[in-house]
């Protein structure tokens, strides 16, 4: 299989886009990672190849989500991980748009004991998919601002962007808009 790359500019600072070519059509996406992004790479690895078009589906729903007009992705992914990674990985993406949830709740939405926290905290930090599998929607219990790979600065932007940021003084569980976050088991 071929790997290959694109940037693109966002609120968060050039993203590194990458994707596996597993035949015609659009790559399945396996990376996206910001500047500074903890534990991701800044450049793109020697063996994959620039060519912007087969990432271009992602392009575009990240596009529409900075400029506020996509709640949802809906691409092909390919990312790279354990099994217990995947199951924390794949609860992400059923976070909805706008709200946020504990990493307690994020573990039990995994099937994982609430006690797997420090776990579940490093899949989410692990997590190679900045914004498109939604890791900044998860909060600390007491709804502080902690643990992102891109930095805290971008998590709130994200968060803002989405209308999500809990207000100062309410839990990850009250967004802004009023609502608590919706269960997701």
């Amino acid at each position: 299989m071929t790997t290959v790359f694109t940037t693109m500019e966002s609120p968060l600072g050039r993203l590194l886009l990458s994707g596996v070519l597993d035949g015609d059509g659009p790559a399945a996406l396996a990376t996206v990672t910001a500047p500074g992004q903890k534990g991701a790479l800044a450049e793109p690895a020697d063996d994959w190849i620039h060519d912007p078009e087969p990432l271009a589906p992602a392009i575009d729903q990240l596009t529409a989500y900075f400029a506020g007009e996509l709640t949802a992705f809906d691409l092909r992914l390919a990312p790279v991980g354990t099994e217990f990674r995947h199951r924390i990985w794949n609860a992400l993406d059923d976070i909805p748009y706008g709200t946020t949830v504990t990493y307690g709740e994020l573990a039990r939405a995994a099937g994982q004991s609430p006690r797997a926290v420090r776990a579940v905290g490093g899949a989410v930090g692990a997590n190679p998919l900045l914004v498109v599998r939604p890791c900044h929607r998860v909060m600390g219990a007491n709804g502080t601002l902690t643990g992102f790979a891109a930095g805290v600065d971008s998590k709130r932007r994200l968060l803002e962007l989405e209308g999500g940021l809990p207000e100062a003084g309410s839990t990850a569980r009250e967004v802004r808009r009023g609502a608590p976050a919706p269960t997701l088991f």
